[in-house]
């Protein structure tokens, strides 16, 4: 796993392509993430990149973290995540009380997957939920159009499977979209834009890395061809000379 950044949902708005075509982005505000701790596998065990993001007040720290952050001599932060390596080469120039650029991470075209806390919906019924197709609605079915209808089977085995789709909590629940991609990125507000929506409202925190699948190849560009050398053209043969006719021998004339 390759390390990633934390970041903010701003929105979703849309960009023009060079040809006219438009394509509808959200952008993540990944600026301030500061290296809090690099974790070594000789000294913890495992090699990982840990960072903060956002803004806390100090007086809203414990003492334990208090420490830790004093130690690295960074602000206390709203969100504090590790990014696990598996290479240590992976770290780079990373240090102890800095910061990590967007650009340093991530390029223009890349697959990110990008990690968030969808919107909650609070209690739903299945028909919302799971998108249940609902009962008859005509004579005879009374207050049952939106009802799940049978949950069990007979006496045997006589209880619902665990699993089983219900009406429920709906929303609020951690999910990650994967292969988005990264359609162009703001150096100097340390803005992400990604082609595609994000879970989460607005204003919600994401963890955006490079996409475990569905990574594109860099194209590598061939050479071009020589052109083949031209075979060397064979000298003429010189014409053979016709040979000097024979000088015709008379025969003798038949006797009387």
């Amino acid at each position: 796993m390759t390390i990633g950044l934390v970041g903010r949902k701003v929105g979703m708005t849309r960009i023009f392509t060079d040809d006219g075509a438009t394509l509808p982005v959200t952008v993540l505000d990944v600026s301030d993430n500061r290296v809090t701790q690099i974790k070594t596998a000789d000294k913890d065990g495992y090699a990982a990149v840990q960072v903060a993001f956002g803004k806390r007040r100090a007086t809203r720290v414990n003492k334990p973290l208090a420490g830790h952050l004093a130690k690295a001599a960074v602000e206390a932060g709203s969100v504090l995540k590790e990014f696990r390596l598996a290479k240590p080469e992976e770290l780079g120039e990373l240090k102890v009380g800095a910061k990590v650029p967007v650009q340093q991470l991530f390029k223009v075209g890349q697959r990110v997957d990008v990690q968030g806390v969808t919107i909650g919906k609070g209690f739903a019924g299945v028909i919302k939920r799971y998108h249940f197709g609902g009962q008859n609605a005509s004579h005879g079915n009374s207050i049952s159009h939106r009802v799940p209808g049978s949950t069990g089977q007979n006496q045997s085995p006589g209880r619902v499977f665990p699993g089983k789709r219900m009406a429920g909590h709906l929303g609020n629940a951690r999910r990650t979209i994967s292969n988005l991609e990264i359609v162009r990125i703001d150096a100097e507000r340390q803005l992400l834009l990604v082609k595609g929506s994000v879970p989460g409202s607005s204003g919600r925190d994401v963890v955006v890395r490079l996409a475990a699948k569905g990574q594109r190849a860099p194209v590598k560009v061939q050479a071009p061809k020589a052109a083949p050398k031209a075979a060397p053209k064979a000298e003429p043969k010189a014409e053979a000379k016709p040979a000097a006719a024979k000088p015709a021998v008379k025969q003798p004339a038949p006797k009387a």
